[in-house]
């Protein structure tokens, strides 16, 4: 770390300075998040165990559901691969260096990053995390205002670090709305819930709009001045973002890749298939649609980057980013299948075991108060939103099927409460921490501001919102007819 930063930090007092404190021990002590995936498998089937489940079935269990979430793995991947395309394309980099020049004072800046991010995050949270970096690493290089690109920076993450989950990448409900991507033990318990149960409720929707003004606000508030602000400079960041020049055509045989007639053509045939969808069903059945989401998306990248050439190297560059989710869900599944099909002694499996406790200790209204909490708690240790979603949900929609709890707001309970650990964990911040340039020490003591005020907000918004809703029973898809 920089001499400005060590100076920064040491200087920091109140809850500032106890935000980097944190910071400086999760760094030390917190291990990769993968080992925290390993260590939950490992648990797991050692409750399993003593639940009375044989070896045989824990193990059973757990090599039999070790794939069963590959489509979802690899939407999810596709999820943060898209993003980046898009988000590093030549058009948004221009939309970028034109929304830099907005802001006019150094605290306007801050907030304005965090507005932005957030708004792009209800699209995607993938593309917002790229977005919202690079738009804080353009508004550094401005010699007219003087910024603290730490607080900028943390800005940028509010998209991950808010709202994410409320948006139309969810990852809970995506998978919630896709019936080939759900395990057919939660699909028994769920069923399928499109987008209109789930992310468009009023409810949701008026959540979404508190927490981006809240979150704008601190922002705003928080931003350092004056003799506090540290800008990049001093951090010892380079904000050279000059694109490296375009290969050039060596063979007549790289034509095609060099030339947007293929991107064009995929554009349209896109575009089409796109207007057709909407013209032959509902609209919610269309917007819930997780592969004709990420289909779009991806062929919207292609077409920003005007030929293949650019945009595999675009995709070269974004795929790094999707290690964590390849190696991780897959033992997320493996967990998810041994909570539901290893049975114990008495024929009752560690998932209905959760679902009683739940049950019982969320009677009487405080259901969405006590899943709230066990979710932020839980996401602390495993930072990922759909592969914990598959773990908490058997046993979570369960509970709210016995407790009558809506199970469209159960899902956006987990939504709006999952994305409050991401503010203390630093998992999700590497990707725009490659962006940045900067160390997690650096966004955390704003980060944690946010989730401090977060915090009571989001356990006050889903006990009452949750009054608002009527429970209705789960409505499970009729099986594709077999060949005879």
């Amino acid at each position: 770390m920089s001499t400005a930063t060590t100076r920064s930090a040491g200087s920091e007092k109140g809850l500032a300075r106890v935000a980097q404190a944190l910071a400086r021990w999760t760094e030390k002590w917190f291990p990769d998040a993968y080992i925290f995936a390993l260590a939950g498998v490992v648990i797991v089937a050692l409750a399993a165990l003593l639940n009375g489940s044989t070896p045989q079935d824990v193990a059973d269990s757990f090599g039999n559901g070790f794939w069963d979430l590959t489509a979802f793995t690899l939407q999810m991947s596709m999820v943060v691969l898209t993003g980046y395309v898009v988000a590093t394309s030549p058009p948004v980099a221009k939309l970028i260096a034109r929304l830099a020049r907005v802001p006019q004072t150094a605290t306007t800046a801050v907030s304005f990053v965090a507005f932005l991010s957030m708004s792009v995050s209800f699209l995607n949270w993938g593309l917002s995390i790229v977005f919202g970096g690079l738009l804080a690493r353009a508004i550094a290089r401005r010699t007219d205002l003087r910024v603290d690109y730490r607080a900028l920076g943390a800005a940028a993450f509010m998209g991950l670090g808010a709202v994410w989950a409320l948006g139309l990448s969810s990852s809970a409900a995506q998978l919630q709305a896709t019936a080939a991507s759900l395990p057919p033990a939660l699909l028994e318990v769920t069923g399928v819930l499109d987008f209109g149960k789930t992310i468009f409720t009023w409810q949701s929707l008026l959540t979404c709009a508190i927490l981006i003004v809240l979150t704008t606000v601190i922002a705003h508030l928080s931003a350092p001045k004056g003799e506090a602000i540290r800008t990049a400079t001093e951090l010892g960041v380079d904000l050279d973002d000059t694109p490296e020049p375009a290969a050039t055509r060596e063979r007549p045989g790289e034509w095609l890749e060099y030339s947007p007639i293929l991107p064009m053509l995929m554009g349209l045939l896109t575009a089409g298939w796109l207007v057709s969808q909407f013209v032959t069903k509902p609209f919610l059945s269309v917007i819930s649609s997780l592969n004709g989401y990420l289909l779009v998306f991806l062929i919207l990248g292609l077409v920003l980057h005007r030929t293949p050439r650019n945009f595999l190297q675009a995709v070269t560059k974004a795929v790094p980013a999707t290690a964590g989710i390849l190696v991780q869900f897959p033992l997320y599944a493996a967990m998810a299948a041994i909570l539901t099909k290893a049975e114990g002694g008495s024929g009752t499996t560690l998932s209905e075991h959760l679902a009683t406790f739940f049950t019982n200790i969320g009677a009487g209204g405080a259901f969405a108060v006590v899943i709230a909490l066990y979710t932020v708690i839980l996401g602390i240790f495993v930072p990922s939103g759909g592969g914990k979603w598959l773990v908490e949900a058997p046993y979570v929609m369960q509970s709210a099927t016995d407790v009558e709890m809506n199970l469209g707001w159960t899902v956006q309970i987990y939504n709006i409460a999952e994305a409050l650990p991401n503010l203390i964990n630093p998992f999700f911040m590497l990707p725009l921490l490659a962006v940045l340039k900067l160390r997690a020490r650096d966004l955390v003591g704003f980060t944690f501001l946010q989730f401090i005020i977060h915090l009571p907000v989001v356990l006050l918004l889903v006990w009452l919102l949750g009054m608002t809703f009527t429970f209705e029973p789960p409505v499970i898809p009729a099986p594709a007819p077999t060949a005879p």
